[in-house]
């Protein structure tokens, strides 16, 4: 099953674009043997200001994939859980997994409405370049997780 981070917005050139990129290399590495992978980064940038343009880019780079809306008001998982749950998608036969990371003021409702589901991280608003480099980074410890490697201890 591929991953995909599609995210508004440029991750910049700064740490946190580099721990993104970092994780995403390990968790590719890592997931090929379990049948997860490659985990892509995707930025988008739309061209009009607004919630609205940033969710047809969105839905557009998501088309035909299990969607999964991060949002502070969404469901939050312990590691382990969130390992378990990305293990049920694949063996249900899920291509291809995007989770979907909104714009300055979030995400529009479309993209909510549409995912099947949401991941927060907490109540917390996070910086979008942070949220990245987190999600790639629990994605890894994911295929860690499922592959029993020590990187993760509860």
């Amino acid at each position: 099953m591929k991953l995909s981070i599609v995210a508004i917005g440029r991750p910049g050139r700064g740490p946190e674009a580099t721990l993104a990129d970092d994780y995403a290399k390990r968790a590719t590495l890592s997931g090929r043997a379990l049948g997860l992978g490659p985990l892509e980064l995707i930025d988008l940038e739309a061209r009009r200001p607004g919630k609205a343009p940033e969710a047809e880019l969105i839905l557009a780079a998501a088309e035909g994939a299990h969607l999964i809306a991060c949002d502070e008001r969404g469901k939050t998982y312990s590691s382990r859980a969130f390992a378990d749950h990305i293990a049920k998608l694949r063996d249900q036969g899920e291509r291809r997994l995007v989770f979907a990371i909104g714009g300055a003021d979030g995400l529009d409702a479309s993209v909510r409405d549409a995912a099947s589901s949401t991941l927060a991280f907490g109540p917390q608003t996070w910086p979008h370049a942070l949220a990245r480099a987190m999600l790639a980074e629990q994605l890894y410890r994911a295929v860690t997780i499922l592959a029993g490697s020590p990187y993760h201890r509860d």
